[in-house]
């Protein structure tokens, strides 16, 4: 990508696509399109269609998805699929219809078996069932991927897809009924400091294992790969066409919960749901394919937990009012 090249980021008012844009204005990229939700809806087909032929995008990076935790994945199923399939249908086939030099689909480590081998290769993909909590979601961002290799081998586009593990970052959300693991923790543990709460509740065992990738990290290697991965012929038909984006490195929700529980300097006692879903075992990505291309994660946990405390503490009453309405 030039500096001035046309780049739209669709989705750039969540965690990841506010990232990107935070990225991409720090590498010196002047030539950003966005719109808000309200401006275009992406499930909207004829919206897509007109905003792609108005604006003539050179690159796209796809980070716009409806996406929650445990809790909200099993309340809206239907919810999932379809909004995460039009979204990803209609950007993708304008993309090409007009001409996009280059697109970067968002996917997730949801997509892979849910007894996958551990570390997880890009390789293991449909070889095994998926986690059942998160299947219509999961199934949206396979469809994703093999849209972006079935528009490359047909009409020999460039687009490629991105599987980051677990994110958590600036603009997360921090509703508890649907927000993913770390705002939630920081959330409650917040709350129960502030109300003098002597226990804070925690779903499920805190056995499984999980990794987690800050998202301005995430955000710097998407950038990365669509300035350097442009999978061959070859690589296309193997499927070869998306990459794994992570640490290679995880930890116990156990271990997570009394690092967040310290960084918030909470007291109180922590105790476990264990009716709650624990979900798949462990997700650890395999992440040699990105270090051998040469791009390696920055932030590490602790300093990654601490920065998004903060930002939580200057937006706490933001973040209340908007869940309230």
């Amino acid at each position: 990508m030039d500096k001035n090249s046309k780049i739209y980021v669709a989705g750039h008012a969540g965690m990841v696509g506010s990232a990107l844009v935070r990225a991409l204005i720090a590498n010196g990229y002047n030539n950003i399109v966005f719109r808000t939700h309200k401006e275009l809806d992406l499930t909207d087909q004829r919206a897509v269609v007109d905003f792609f032929t108005a604006e003539k995008p050179e690159y796209v990076f796809l980070a716009a998805a409806k996406v929650g935790g445990i809790m909200s994945n099993n309340t809206y199923p239907a919810n999932f699929i379809y909004e995460n399939i039009m979204i990803g249908s209609n950007v993708i086939h304008q993309s090409y219809l007009n001409n996009v030099k280059k697109l970067l689909f968002l996917g997730s480590s949801c997509i892979y078996p849910k007894f996958s081998p551990q570390p997880i290769k890009e390789e293991h993909l449909l070889t095994g069932l998926i986690e059942p909590t998160n299947e219509p979601y999961a199934l949206a961002k396979i469809s994703g991927i093999k849209m972006c290799q079935s528009y490359n081998r047909q009409y020999g586009t460039n687009f490629i897809a991105v599987m980051p593990t677990s994110l958590y970052g600036l603009n997360d959300n921090f509703d508890l009924n649907n927000s993913h693991i770390i705002p939630a923790l920081i959330r409650k543990f917040h709350e129960a400091k502030v109300k003098g709460n002597s226990q804070v509740t925690a779903w499920g065992t805190g056995s499984p294992r999980r990794e987690f990738l800050f998202v301005d990290d995430m955000a710097d290697g998407c950038i990365f790969l669509m300035n350097n991965f442009n999978p061959t012929k070859e690589q296309n038909e193997k499927g070869e066409i998306f990459v794994n984006l992570g640490l290679g490195d995880d930890l116990e929700i156990k271990t997570l919960t009394e690092m967040i529980k310290d960084v918030v300097g909470y007291k109180g006692e922590i105790i476990w749901d264990t009716t709650k879903p624990d979900g798949a075992p462990r997700k650890l990505l395999d992440v040699d394919r990105m270090e051998k291309m040469g791009w390696r994660y920055k932030t590490n946990l602790k300093t990654g937990l601490s920065i998004v405390y903060e930002w939580y503490l200057a937006n706490v009453d933001k973040i209340a009012s908007a869940q309230a309405v």
